[in-house]
């Protein structure tokens, strides 16, 4: 992916922003994390308005999650609906609709600018999103609650267990990934809940698309509060049911989180091999 924000969204040369930590999560595959908490981007996040344009830009290409993709869309809409800046941003657009992972963020940037990011435009696409994410948003809700249940001893492991697949089979591609992550980490995290269950849930993370299964596999190993346990049979788990490559993945975007290893270390590291794809330097 070749990634080119240009004018109004330049910021001075030498400082590291937060569009290149974006840019460093899209090299390694990884969905896209604040800059300085670590945690992941979600949709929200976009609403604030404290976000800095060329990261907005970058977050509506390179997002892995389609919902923070087409969040990051409306902002910048808003900002194109300037007369003064109309140019510069249509020229952003353009590169959205012919660079964007998302082809649904595609379409939107196509929808806006043949719209001329209309305020009408804008708020019906807002619209789509918010009703796609209210449905999801409220089962998180009642998962919550369900969460809630097991720690009071209200409910069996037996449900819990069915209730989380149900719930991640619900939610897939409609809720946030860092609020799905979010919950899972406090999960990992809540002493009350048997390490018995814990281990379920990490057998059946196995089986999670790889991008996903990556993320949430190298949290719980470096999850303090979830206990040097479950790390253990994360690893184990993974020796018996991944493969080698699999393995490496996330013992390296691990070592990435602990900062033993920057995606700079990386870059080189993995120059010709295929443990992880880094476009633009295989």
């Amino acid at each position: 992916m070749s990634i080119v924000i240009k004018s109004p969204l330049q910021v001075p040369a030498g400082t590291f922003t937060l569009a290149d930590h974006f840019a460093s999560c899209s090299k390694l595959g990884r969905y896209l994390t604040m800059f300085d908490s670590g945690r992941f981007v979600i949709s929200d996040d976009f609403s604030a308005r404290r976000m800095p344009r060329d990261a907005v830009a970058l977050a509506s290409i390179c997002s892995k999650d389609e919902v923070v993709a087409r969040a990051a869309l409306m902002p910048l809409g808003r900002l194109a609906a300037d007369p003064k800046r109309r140019g510069a941003f249509e020229e952003l657009f353009m590169l959205i609709e012919a660079q964007a992972l998302s082809p649904r963020v595609r379409a939107e940037a196509d929808a806006l600018l043949e719209a001329g990011f209309r305020e009408a435009r804008i708020r019906e696409l807002e619209a789509q999103l918010h009703d796609e994410q209210n449905p999801a948003r409220t089962r998180y809700r009642a998962f919550l609650e369900t969460v809630a249940q097991l720690l009071a001893g209200k409910i069996s492991q037996g449900y819990f267990l069915d209730e989380f697949m149900d719930f991640t089979t619900s939610v897939a591609g409609k809720l946030d990934f860092g609020i799905y992550s979010f919950c899972l980490d406090r999960i990992f995290s809540a002493a009350a809940i048997p390490l018995k269950i814990k281990k379920t849930l990490v057998v059946e993370i196995m089986r999670f698309p790889v991008l996903i299964r990556r993320e949430l596999l190298s949290n719980a190993i470096i999850n303090v509060a979830a206990g040097p346990e479950l790390a253990a049979f994360v690893r184990h788990a993974m020796a018996l049911h991944l493969e080698k490559e699999r393995v490496l993945e996330v013992e390296l975007l691990e070592a990435i989180k602990m900062k033993r290893l920057s995606v700079a270390d990386l870059e080189t590291s993995l120059k010709g091999r295929s443990a992880i794809t880094i476009p633009g330097t295989a």
